[in-house]
């Protein structure tokens, strides 16, 4: 068994970790460790929006429409991704947030793969508590 190789399935393997399948948060020796870049495969219910803004981004991100209707929010700008493959890129310094219009499926790339920015859920965290979450 070649442990430098990782086989999964995006739907099963997102749900373990709200969503991410490669990123900084996973073990280190995991193939799917990296501090290079960050892949998530989420899965939205119709309405389902992000709890705030990231603001101070220190990422670029690609978001690409697999299924629905998704909506991202940047200064400024509403993107609306309502064709399969639909995308958008934002850079460093891009403010962000998303809602969900239908139940939609979006494969998110972003780059460098760094701490923070995740909301934390509320079984896990008060608002006091910032910890660093995917």
């Amino acid at each position: 068994m070649d442990d430098s190789v990782y086989v999964g399935n995006a739907g099963k393997d997102a749900a373990l970790d709200r969503g991410w399948i490669l990123g900084h948060f996973k073990e280190a020796g995991d193939p799917r460790h990296s501090a290079d870049v960050e892949i998530k495969w989420g899965v939205h219910p119709p309405g389902d929006e992000r709890a705030q803004w990231v603001r101070g981004e220190q990422r670029t991100a690609l978001l690409v429409l697999i299924s629905g209707r998704f909506r991202v929010e940047l200064p400024g700008r509403s993107v609306l991704l309502a064709e399969q493959g639909d995308y958008v890129v934002w850079g460093r310094g891009v403010d962000h947030s998303w809602v969900a219009e239908e139940e939609s499926v979006v494969l998110t790339v972003r780059w460098p793969s760094v701490p923070g920015y995740a909301v934390p859920r509320e079984d896990e965290a008060t608002a006091d508590d910032r910890r660093q979450l995917p």
